[in-house]
């Protein structure tokens, strides 16, 4: 009877899971399908009015106090603080917290429910086994949330943000089952041996042992590894120390599945539980293969990829990647970047900003130049901007200002693209909103809509970017890129610029160059902002944010008063780990 029930409940527990992912996958599909639908319709002028509202009462209501809501009042993204390096996380919205709180409650459930709570070590023995089988089947979700290649990103439209939360509590899930499947079995046996030869068994039974302990160069201990996974995740360690948290955490994680894997092969009557953990492995491995290969791929060629590194001002760098097989990248993607001179082995995520295809003059003393492909040579170079913090981008800026030329050439890796493709151009009215260093996100969806309206491809017919800077030599980031999209044909027709610096040195910096680029002292209220656009919008609103967390808060908090007063979808450009 109780392996009939462990056998129902995980399969019950991977049913679960199948459903969660349903219901995403649905509403990604009719997205999509939406999206298409308004974009064809609405590229006669016309016809954007039929879009403009919410096609049913309850869709502003959802979107106000589910989709887009914190958990509480408006803190989401806004990270709590220990210090200017160590914070202690964020808050979930509420409709993660609607997912999580139902996981967990799930999980308690099946621990719990049917046990014989007549006879004490006949409970606990039954409690040992189903949070043993439930913690090895929650292994398989939990590894495919925790790699880059998660094909569900893509499959349900859902950022890696949010597939790194649910691994984080999937996490503790998993730690806190296992650790009750070994506490459930040393107080049974305690109860009817002792504790001496609960010892015993621990340190000599080759059934037990491995649960324990996995012997190498070093004495692992699996229960240990367990808890030391739960302990050492915390934000206020994990962001404090990175890098040291990643190897311990990859190191810990192996550990577990090589105790857990000789634990479940000892036994013949827990074979059936092996081919869950088999999958966590495969897909683990299948990860880390496929993130290898596509190094492999994109940088080792004819030639190797090379970056070009020049300090800006405002503490931050550009980074022009000259790849060996690049590849045409979408508006909000991103890539992880490997500098070995800078990071040796480790890798950082960033948002591809800008790329463009350069010609070079190629001399070749061995032919004869015949045609003019001879002669100019087309080199496609991708181009980040990053802020120096602390660790790598703080080393990487420090080597680049030092240098005469406040700039350097090295090797360097690129893994990607990654990330979950936004497409803006069925939306009417476009607002991108960005602070500091998010400016990095939409300034690829710039040149993507002006030339799409021009080229007469896209819905669009009003876009408003508005940037929070501190000062005015924050605008040197994208210069060079900025000039170009104000070049593009039409723009003036569908671009408006706001810049709003919040820490100007004197009221001589606050120039406004045009009457489409207007620049203000100040940080912006968004609720007002968000009038005027709403005043007038064309056809459904699209309003996007990337920046600080206290920034991010307020733009949500703004599109969830308004929610009400228009068709407006709102999408939030955030990385946690």
């Amino acid at each position: 009877m109780a392996e009939t029930l462990n056998k129902n409940y995980s399969r019950w527990l991977t049913v679960a899971l199948g459903c969660f992912a349903v219901l995403p996958m649905f509403y990604r599909l009719s997205s999509v399908l939406y999206a298409q639908i308004r974009l064809l319709v609405s590229m006669n002028t016309e016809n954007q009015r039929f879009f403009a509202t919410p096609s049913s009462e309850w869709i502003p209501w959802l979107k106000k106090h589910v989709l887009y809501s914190p958990l509480f009042r408006v803190r989401h993204n806004r990270e709590f603080q220990l210090s200017t390096a160590i914070s202690v996380g964020t808050l979930p919205t509420r409709f993660q917290s609607f997912f999580l709180l139902g996981y967990v409650a799930t999980n308690i459930t099946f621990c719990v429910y049917k046990l014989n709570y007549t006879d004490t070590a006949t409970m606990l023995g039954q409690l040992r086994n189903r949070a043993g089988v439930l913690s090895t089947v929650n292994m398989v979700p939990l590894f495919i949330m925790a790699g880059r290649n998660n094909p569900l990103i893509g499959l349900l439209g859902i950022p890696f943000d949010t597939f790194n939360l649910i691994h984080r509590w999937l996490g503790r899930i998993v730690v806190l089952e296992a650790l009750t499947h070994t506490f459930a079995w040393m107080v049974s046996k305690s109860m009817t041996v002792g504790w001496e030869v609960v010892r015993e068994s621990i340190t000599s039974s080759p059934f037990i042992m491995p649960g324990f302990v996995l012997f190498g160069p070093l004495t692992y201990q699996a229960t240990v590894a367990f808890t030391f996974l739960l302990l050492h995740s915390p934000s206020v360690i994990r962001h404090a120390f990175y890098e040291t948290f990643l190897v311990f955490h990859i190191l810990a994680a192996a550990t577990v599945c090589a105790g857990l894997w000789y634990h479940l092969s000892f036994m013949p009557d827990l074979h059936r539980w092996l081919h869950y953990l088999e999958w966590a492995i495969i897909l683990w491995g299948a990860d880390r293969a496929l993130r290898l290969a596509k190094l492999l791929y994109r940088n080792v060629g004819s030639k190797m990829t090379e970056a070009y590194v020049e300090a800006l001002p405002g503490d931050a760098v550009r980074v022009t990647i000259r790849m060996a097989r690049p590849w045409r990248f979408r508006p909000g993607q991103h890539l992880y970047l490997y500098v070995p001179t800078i990071g040796l082995w480790t890798s950082h995520p960033f948002t591809i900003s800008w790329s463009q295809e350069d010609h070079r003059v190629s001399f070749d003393d061995e032919k004869l130049a015949v045609h003019r492909q001879d002669i100019y040579q087309a080199e496609r170079t991708m181009s980040l901007i990053i802020r120096a913090r602390t660790g790598f981008t703080d080393s990487l800026f420090k080597k680049a200002f030092a240098m005469p030329e406040k700039a350097f050439n090295t090797k360097a890796l690129v893994e990607g693209p990654y990330g979950k493709i936004d497409t803006l151009g069925s939306y009417g009215t476009v607002v991108l909103v960005a602070g500091g260093i998010g400016i990095t996100h939409p300034v690829p969806y710039l040149r993507e809509l002006v030339a799409g309206y021009a080229n007469g491809t896209i819905a669009t017919r009003r876009v408003t970017l508005v940037w929070v800077i501190q000062t005015p030599e924050h605008l040197e980031w994208i210069r060079p890129w900025m000039t170009e999209i104000l070049a593009m044909e039409k723009r003036r027709e569908i671009l408006k610029i706001l810049l709003f610096v919040t820490r100007p040195k004197s009221t001589k910096e606050i120039q406004s160059p045009s009457a489409t680029v207007q620049m203000f002292p100040g940080r912006p209220n968004f609720g007002t902002l968000l009038n005027m656009e709403l005043e007038a919008k064309m056809g459904a609103m699209a309003v996007t944010v990337c920046g600080s967390g206290s920034l991010s808060d307020d733009v949500r908090r703004a599109v969830r008063e308004k929610s009400h007063a228009g068709n407006i979808d709102f999408i939030e450009e955030a990385f946690s780990w």
